[in-house]
């Protein structure tokens, strides 16, 4: 196997990096409830497994999902994501994992979640710009806790 050319190597690192901009994009747009805009991080034909029974096929079913779920107003949520793996799969294909821990303050059930997980995604480049066109999430743990009083 021959070795990268310099504008390779770049490539491929300016693609690595655009995917981490992706996925914080992503997690931005959950946490400050930007359902609108979190749409733009999917392929029209995504898929995700959020490990909650649930398999969403398509972009709108997937934004649906998050707008009920992550996009309440009851809700705080804090993602953090890191120790990414990217492998660039091809030209406009790659893949990637995540470490993640989510803190999830339900305000009106004074319920709080710890949650510490594996992100694994599948991108792909369209017309110049990455997007998620699989997510799975692998659970580690989950701990729910009661709070005094709400935020």
């Amino acid at each position: 196997m021959a070795e990268p050319t310099t504008a390779e190597k770049t490539r491929i690192l300016y693609d690595i990096e655009s995917i981490k901009q992706l996925k914080y994009r992503y997690w931005r747009c959950n946490d400050q409830k930007l359902m609108d805009e979190i749409g733009d991080c999917f392929t029209e034909d995504a898929t995700a497994d959020y490990a909650s029974n649930t398999k969403l096929e398509g972009r709108e079913a997937i934004v649906r999902f998050l707008r009920e779920n992550v996009g309440r107003k009851d809700l705080i949520s804090i993602h953090q994501g890191f120790n990414p793996e990217i492998e660039i799969t091809g030209k406009t294909t790659a893949r990637g994992q995540w470490r993640f821990f989510n803190y999830m303050n339900y305000a009106e059930a004074r319920m709080v979640m710890n949650i510490w997980a594996t992100y694994e995604d599948e991108y792909v480049k369209q017309a110049g710009e990455w997007k998620i066109r699989t997510t799975r999430i692998t659970y580690t743990l989950s701990e729910t806790t009661t709070t005094s009083r709400s935020i």
